[in-house]
C-alpha cells in the first residue's frame, strides 16, 4: 500500500517547513526502512502551498506510526487545517 498525504502549508513557512517535513520523512526511513518522496504546489494559490508526503509500500500499521510521528514532531504547528490521507494499492501486472 501507498500513502498519500496532503495539506496546506503558508508559503511563507516554505524554509522551515521543508527541513521540519524533510527531518520527519528521514527519521521514518531510518527507523522503518520506507521509501519517500515530498511534493510541492509550483504556485502558492492565496499565499499558500499544497504539500504532499508520499510514503510507498508501507504496510498497514505504518499510518499509526506516521501519525505518531507527525504529532511529536512540528509539522502541525505550520499546517493549515487537517492532514488528508489518501491509500493506493499498486495493481501493477507483471509480463
Amino acid at each position: 500500500m501507498d500513502l498519500y498525504i496532503y495539506y496546506r502549508v503558508q508559503a511563507a513557512d516554505a524554509a522551515l517547513f521543508l527541513t521540519a517535513v524533510s527531518e520527519l520523512q528521514h527519521r521514518l526511513t531510518r527507523l522503518y526502512a520506507v521509501r519517500t518522496a515530498l511534493k510541492r504546489s509550483p504556485v502558492a494559490q492565496d499565499g499558500m502551498h499544497t504539500w504532499m508526503e508520499v510514503y510507498l509500500d508501507v504496510n498497514e500499521d505504518f499510518a499509526i506510526k506516521l501519525e505518531q510521528a507527525v504529532a511529536a514532531s512540528q509539522l502541525p504547528s505550520f499546517i493549515d487545517g487537517k492532514r488528508h490521507t489518501e491509500q493506493f494499492l499498486d495493481l501493477s501486472l507483471c509480463a
